[in-house]
């Protein structure tokens, strides 16, 4: 009875084992067939092109790591040479697992006792990067196996090369071949050397104990194992070899490029969904731009930093955009991207005002217009330099960027005109409807600048910046919104083209003109050719002042310099619009044009005063002593004639502060000299205003 127990229990015993065996085996089984992860390689680094596919920024992966597609034809045919060579020489015709490697790898264990070369395609390395599994256990391989036999069935060799380039171990962070080859050459992997190429291949091997920055002496060990094996092979000549295990490998990691930085970060937001954005940029201007900003930057002085544009005046796309002088620049705060930047534009809207003067037909670049002392209600507006220009052209009142004679034309234009003409051709910024908008009175951005001076550049028509390689503007059958007529921009064209422009600059061909706001916080210089509009702002980015910061000294020659970076030749204006009144002398105008004329516009909010100022002689002038004949036969001098325009009569004339006996009524007065030498002048209007000058008499 004992005996017929315990037989039962042994049974029981069995049958569970059996059960538990089956089990194991079962679960084993369903491990081994389990679904490939094929999502685990989905995760990549968003990447940032240029216009031509070529890479401005990448972007880590939400786990942080610097993970890069590539394919077959974007590495170099010697890399894939020693690939296959030394990890997988039958890769293109073996369907996962190559048993000569596996029992190469036997025959080599069994004779040295431990392992020499592995037998594992670069299927079955794939399949385990799939996984994250141990590589060196026996269940690991027959999973490996099983995993790589599968992914022959689904997917393409190319299609599995693509995985392994994508998912390589680099060392650290770095994963995939491209990503290697950008951060320990600084280059893109379809132009590695041999000796760069076959460090490539050995640094998976043993990602950790052969990084560059770590494990010099094993690294450069495994390359030249590499390399003398594909001498070996054939694959590369000796002389070759040799000279590349003779060559130096890199010591650490570089940082990633990171060209265009804050447009790529706004794009990368903008877009969160895309791992690729292509955009306009032309990565070689942007490299240069960046120089050219960083350059100047430095050298204007502390915190200044430079931001540029630039665009295609057809199309409206951004060949370079230039945030700040350096994103990584903690003193300039280069991380705030300045393009993007409300600041005021000081003088630089000036052409705007003068086109819709032209366009309305109440001005003319010969027409003549007065640069003297005025008040708008309780506005009085000054220039720049303190000086008064007496009766110029609009041509010179816009080129040297007089600011009187700007207030003026604004002034019967309307600032409400101005504002209309802008919304109406979609500019974003508020436009203040008052007359300080000709002196930067406003707020408005890098972008809105260069989108306005490339319409000019366009003929008119004005099409948004456009950042992107796809999507531009589309407008069907319909033309562009126009910003000034064609003749209108002619004329302004034809103005700015004869700026005084920086020292060492040809002028002439290109058309162009500076701003500094109030306080020296911004300097601005916008110009643009036949096809290309270059802006550029400079300035501290908190907005304090920068005394010296003038738009002609400081950016003005940051854009020519960009100008240079396009290309050594302009290209030329397009041909005047048919409807030109084409004379460059004033009396050849009509009687309209010849004159500004200043007449008070109704809502404009502006009541035109003349202030009171001496018109003759002008401030610091020798006058030269005309003489005659007395009555006792001395010769005596000539009376000096004063005139003053502006103010309320009766005025009041003093010479060296003693009153001048004159005509309370008149407007003018003469002064009988003493002899030579300095005398002040000063006149004193009904209302207590008063104007002074000294003049030399000789």
């Amino acid at each position: 009875m004992v005996l017929r127990g315990m037989m039962r229990k042994r049974r029981v015993w069995l049958v569970v084992a059996l059960f538990a065996g089956l089990a194991a085996v079962s679960a084993y089984a369903l491990k081994l067939f389990a679904p490939l992860p094929l999502d685990a390689a989905e995760s990549s680094s968003r990447l940032v092109l240029d216009r031509d596919g070529r890479l401005l920024r990448a972007f880590t992966t939400p786990e942080g790591r610097w993970r890069l597609d590539a394919r077959r034809e974007d590495v170099s045919p010697t890399y894939l040479s020693l690939l296959f060579t030394f990890e997988d020489k039958r890769f293109n015709t073996h369907y996962g697992v190559d048993p000569m490697a596996f029992g190469r790898a036997a025959l080599q264990a069994a004779r040295h006792g431990k392992a020499i070369s592995g037998g594992s395609t670069l299927t079955m390395q794939v399949a385990r990067l799939l996984r994250g599994s141990p590589t060196r256990s026996i269940p690991a391989k027959f999973q490996q196996i099983a995993d790589a036999i599968r992914l022959e069935w689904a997917l393409s060799k190319d299609e599995i090369l693509a995985l392994y380039l994508k998912l390589a171990p680099y060392g650290g962070n770095l994963e995939g071949v491209r990503a290697a080859s950008l951060a320990y050459f600084g280059k893109e992997p379809h132009r590695l050397s041999i000796a760069e190429a076959a460090l490539l291949v050995a640094i998976p091997q043993s990602p950790e104990t052969r990084r560059p920055d770590r494990g010099y002496a094993s690294l450069v060990a495994g390359r030249n194992r590499v390399i003398r094996r594909a001498a070996a092979a054939g694959v590369i000549a000796d002389a070759d070899a040799r000279a590349a295990i003779a060559s130096v490998a890199p010591r650490g990691r570089l940082d990633f490029r990171a060209l265009a930085p804050h447009l790529s970060e706004r794009l990368v937001a903008q877009h969160p969904g895309m791992s690729v954005i292509a955009t306009t940029i032309d990565r070689t201007l942007q490299e240069q731009a960046e120089a050219v900003a960083r350059r100047n930057a430095e050298a204007f002085g502390e915190k200044i930093s430079v931001a540029a544009l630039i665009v295609r005046n057809r199309t409206g796309e951004v060949l370079a955009h230039v945030g700040s002088a350096g994103y990584f620049d903690g003193d300039r705060l280069g991380a705030i991207d300045m393009t993007a930047a409300i600041r005021s534009p000081g003088s630089a809207l000036k052409p705007f005002i003068y086109g819709l003067a032209f366009e309305e037909g109440i001005a003319h670049p010969e027409t003549l217009i007065d640069d003297r002392p005025v008040r708008f209600d309780t506005y009085a507006p000054v220039n720049f330099d303190n000086i008064f220009h007496g009766t110029v052209t609009v041509r010179t009142a816009l080129q040297l960027s007089l600011n009187i004679p700007a207030v003026k034309v604004l002034n019967e234009v309307g600032p409400v005109r101005l504002a209309a003409r802008f919304r109406e051709v979609g500019m974003p910024f508020a436009m203040p409807r008052n007359l300080t908008v000709a002196l930067g009175g406003a707020g408005l951005t890098l972008e809105n600048l260069t989108t306005l001076y490339a319409a000019l550049g366009r003929g008119g028509t004005l099409v948004p910046i456009r950042y992107e390689k796809e999507g531009g503007p589309v407008w069907g059958a319909s033309e562009p919104p126009a910003l000034l007529q064609p003749a209108a921009v002619w004329y302004v064209t034809d103005i700015l083209r004869g700026a005084p422009v920086p020292p060492n600059v040809t002028p002439g061909q290109v058309a162009f003109k500076t701003g500094t706001s109030y306080g020296f916080r911004d300097a601005w210089a916008a110009g643009y050719d036949g096809e290309y509009t270059v802006a550029v702002w400079a300035g501290r980015a908190d907005a304090s002042a920068a005394p010296g910061l003038v738009g002609l000294r400081v950016a003005a020659p940051v854009m020519f310099e960009l100008f240079a970076a396009i290309g050594p030749r302009r290209v030329a204006f397009g041909s005047p619009p048919p409807n030109l009144i084409g004379s460059r002398r004033n009396a050849d105008l009509p009687p309209p044009l010849r004159v500004f004329r200043e007449q008070r516009h109704e809502g404009s909010g502006a009541t035109v005063e003349q202030a009171l100022h001496i018109a003759f002689p002008p401030p610091n002038a020798e006058v030269e002593l005309a003489k005659t004949e007395g009555a006792d036969g001395e010769a005596e001098a000539l009376p000096v004639a004063l005139k003053a325009e502006g103010g309320a009569l009766p005025l009041t004339w003093l010479v060296d502060g003693n009153p001048l006996a004159s005509s309370p009524h008149r407007r003018d007065a003469f002064l009988k000299p003493r002899g030579p030498g300095f005398v002040q002048i000063t006149v004193v209007d009904a209302e207590g205003r008063s104007d002074r000058t000294q003049i030399r008499l000789r």
